[in-house]
Formats: C-alpha cells, structure tokens, sequence
C-alpha cells in the first residue's frame, strides 16, 4: 500500500509521478502546475522544479499556471498550433475553461502508472 504522507521532497518516485501524470495530459489538452500537483500529492512549485529539471522528454507545453499562462510560451506555440489549443486575447497563454483537461479523468488515467511507480518505493 503506497504511503499516505505527502510528498515534498524531489526523490526518484516524486519525479517518476510527476512526469507519468504529465505524459498522460491529452493533445490538446492542459493542466496547471497545482492540478498536477494535487494528483501526484506535491505542491505547484515542486511540480515546476520537476518539469524544468527533468520535463524535456514528456509534454511539457501541456503544462500552465492556474490561468493557462505557460513561462515558456513561444516554444510551446508550435506545440499548441499542432494540438487545436490558441492563445488567449492577453498573448500569455490559453484558456483553461477551454482547454484544461478533465481531472477525474487524468486522475483515473493515471492510478495504475502511479500505483506501479508506488510499488517500485517499497
């Protein structure tokens, strides 16, 4: 049975749940750094250290802030443009109404590629 403790530290299975949820983002589709967060049991700003650190080999640009806003939105653009997801009339990012992806759904998505990271903990 995985640990109930929330996590804070950025150890090998915190980093693993993190990309696993963010691989499992839709096309199309974006979730902020808290939705991410609160799936995976981290905070936001644990989940941004993650994606910079270690964030190149998955869907990285499926990932915003609570407003849809993406820190690297020019290269996130042609990623965008491929998916469907526009810019929102401020320049800075989509908007998640539109585009943020269903969390119950990201959250069933993932329990199997999560409990499997959890298992490789004990």
């Amino acid at each position: 049975m995985p640990s109930e403790r929330p996590r804070t530290r950025m150890d090998d299975v915190t980093v693993e749940r993190v990309l696993r949820v963010v691989e499992a983002i839709p096309p199309g589709q974006v979730a902020a750094y808290g939705e991410v967060g609160a799936i995976v049991g981290v905070g936001p700003r644990l989940v941004g250290r993650i994606m910079r650190t270690w964030g190149s080999g998955v869907p990285w640009w499926r990932v915003t802030n609570s407003s849809g806003d993406h820190p690297l939105l020019a290269r996130a653009l042609p990623h965008w443009e491929t998916e469907g997801i526009t810019v929102k009339s401020n320049g800075r990012g989509c908007r998640m109404a539109r585009f943020g992806t269903d969390l119950e759904e990201l959250r069933a998505s993932t329990r199997a590629a999560l409990a499997e990271v959890d298992d490789t903990e004990t």
